[in-house]
């Protein structure tokens, strides 16, 4: 009996462990199935499709290829959500790139009147120190905060152009945001008047890179017109301003709205500017112009609150007067309205008293006609000699009497206008004054308006016939850095700069030459100007390379005396490098001792292979000694 109790224990102890074994089985098995399907559920849910999931018991086994390091580190940090981040083991494989793309290089820089602060990423190749100096150089003593990085990458074609358009830039700009990349320039800058912000838009322009895309924002506080002045003529001629003023930029949009509706076709001509003398400016010349709708011509004429209607000769009395009285009404109160409808002057034997001035374009000025009496024909030739240069002046004038009592200041008003012209006439009788010719202000005409309604009263008539020549515009018209070299070329053609025997002195002849020189330089604003010296082979060749040196020191001074503004110049000695001629002939020697002017170009360096590059070349290097 006790042997069959021993097995019968035993037997039931096999079979409970049987039990539990299978328990556990399938135990794991249920919680391998659940983790597997939760770990797969959750990263499907985060857009891992390529990751698949396979189960070892507890343990949760990822497997696939990652497309990225990150895209790995996600599928892990996703699967250690949902089970005990023990659980999971890694078995993924990462993509493998070809070549990790270059960063995207760009600078920001800022300049004010605390000084230049730089920050971005800029290639390891770059010349970190020439850039330093170039910097400290334009900031002129004033703090540098240069936060730049560098990244061991190939330089973009186009990177040293546009820092070196940056640069130059900076360097006109005392006050501007600079923001750099290898595709792009964008300049945002302050300037202290609308004169300035036209010379650097126009050498900004001149000196800009053909390959690198740039956008430029200059502004320039709004200048203040006294009076300000809206003229607008409507005749058999069409519909044109002579003047015109606007106080923001809905009040022009609504100005050359209302023209366009009587038939202005022309680009708006207004200046925005202050001295507006009410809020309700525009509201005032929008009525004024409407007054000529129904009118066969006019003029319309404000000068502040002054509101002139101005009839043809061949108006309708009626229509005019109807015109007159509704615009009185429409109004705003503070403006006052004069009325003016001309008829025929009466024809005479002699004709009406005229007074003429001619300026020619080299500056000769004539005066003719009729002047009241001696004390007016000398002001009129003090006045002209003050404008003109009393040596430019000839009077052709003649004293007569019965002249109108404003006959004078006509006269001086025309004088003024004709001051505004680089070349042209003016005319001046007792109904209007006609001013014609050139000139390199595209303003003028406006100025001129503006001018004589100033001197004569809003009722003047003026006939304007001025045109605009870019060549004459002082800005405008300034010659390219390229342009500025070929005519240093022209000037030291047949003429040399010279230097006293073994001194870097000038000679007396070429201080003729410096000045014409000089000349060209002062309308070459910004450019880069490169002034090398050479020496011929005569000598030793560290004494000549230092000589040398001196003489294009000497050309750089000479320059600085003639008040030529020599912040981007750089004087260098090559000795007697680049000889252009046989230094064994004294013809040749003295052709060797030269100075030469060029560009500054942008330095182009060779680039250096990035890390990875140059770790695949070391790898081919190897498979190929192989």
């Amino acid at each position: 009996m006790r042997l069959s109790h021993i097995f019968l224990r035993a037997g039931v102890f096999v079979l409970a462990a049987g039990v539990c074994v299978l328990a556990a089985r399938a135990t794991v098995a249920v919680v391998e199935d659940v983790s597997v399907m939760s770990v797969q559920e959750n990263l499907v849910d985060a857009e891992m499709p390529w990751a698949s999931v396979i189960g070892d018991g507890l343990q949760v086994i990822i497997e696939g290829n990652a497309p990225s390091e990150a895209a790995r580190f996600r599928a892990m940090s996703s699967a250690g959500r949902v089970v005990d981040a023990s659980r999971v083991i890694d078995n993924m494989t990462v993509t493998d790139s070809d070549a990790m793309a270059a960063p995207d290089f760009a600078v920001e820089i800022l300049r004010n009147d605390q000084g230049v602060s730089l920050i971005g990423l800029i290639p390891t190749a770059s010349d970190r120190e020439a850039l330093t100096a170039r910097i400290e150089r334009i900031a002129d003593g004033a703090d540098v905060t240069d936060f730049l990085e560098t990244a061991n990458y190939p330089v973009p074609p186009e990177w040293r152009a546009a820092m070196n358009y940056a640069l130059l830039a900076l360097d006109l700009l005392p006050r501007s945001k600079i923001s750099v990349t290898a595709e792009r320039v964008e300049i945002k800058a302050i300037a202290d008047s609308a004169t300035e912000k036209a010379r650097l838009e126009s050498a900004l322009a001149r000196n800009a890179p053909q390959t690198v895309a740039r956008t430029v924002t200059i502004t320039a506080p709004r200048p203040v017109i006294s009076p300000y002045t809206v003229r607008f003529t409507k005749d058999a001629d069409g519909t044109r301003f002579d003047a015109c003023a606007a106080d923001s930029v809905e009040s022009e949009d609504r100005i050359i709205a209302a023209a366009s509706a009587l038939g202005f076709d022309a680009n708006s001509p207004c200046v925005q500017a202050l001295g507006a003398p009410t809020s309700q400016w525009g509201d005032a010349v929008v009525t004024a112009i409407a007054a000529l709708t129904d009118l066969d011509g006019g003029t319309v004429t404000l000068s502040d609150t002054a509101v002139t209607l101005q009839g043809l000769e061949t108006t309708d009395q009626a229509a005019f007067e109807r015109a007159a009285g509704e615009l009185e009404n429409a109004l705003p109160d503070v403006f006052e309205l004069t009325t003016d409808l001309p008829r025929p002057a009466e024809v005479t034997v002699e004709g009406p008293p005229t007074f003429s001035a001619t300026r020619s374009p080299e500056g000769a000025v004539q005066l003719r006609g009729r002047i009241e009496n001696d004390l007016a024909n000398v002001t009129a030739e003090n006045y002209a000699a003050a404008k003109f240069g009393a040596a430019n002046v000839t009077m052709g004038t003649r004293i007569t009497e019965g002249l109108p009592a404003d006959w004078s200041v006509r006269v001086l008003a025309g004088l003024e206008s004709l001051a505004q012209l680089t070349n042209g006439a003016v005319t001046v009788t007792p109904e209007t004054v006609r001013v014609s010719g050139n000139t390199g202000n595209a303003n003028a005409a406006a100025t001129i308006t503006t001018l004589l309604i100033d001197k004569l009263g809003p009722t003047a008539e003026a006939d304007l016939d001025i045109t605009y020549v870019e060549a004459l515009d002082p800005v405008a018209g300034l010659p390219t850095p390229d342009e500025c070299i070929a005519q240093i070329a022209v000037v030291t053609e047949n003429r040399k700069i010279l230097f006293d025997p073994g001194s870097a002195s000038l000679t007396g002849p070429s201080q003729d030459i410096m000045d014409d020189i000089a000349e060209i330089l002062q309308n070459c604003l910004d450019i880069e100007l490169r002034i090398t010296g050479y020496t011929d082979s005569q000598g030793g060749e560290e004494m000549n390379q230092q000589l040398s040196q001196q003489r294009a020191e000497a050309v750089l001074d000479a320059l600085r005396l003639r008040r030529v503004p020599i912040g981007s110049f750089v004087a260098e000695g090559l000795g007697e490098a680049n000889p252009i001629a046989d230094n064994d002939t004294a013809d040749g020697r003295e052709a060797n001792r030269r100075i030469e002017f060029s560009l500054i170009q942008p330095e182009s360096t060779v680039e250096e292979p990035s890390t990875l590059e140059q770790m695949e070349q070391d790898a081919d290097a190897t498979d190929a000694d192989q």
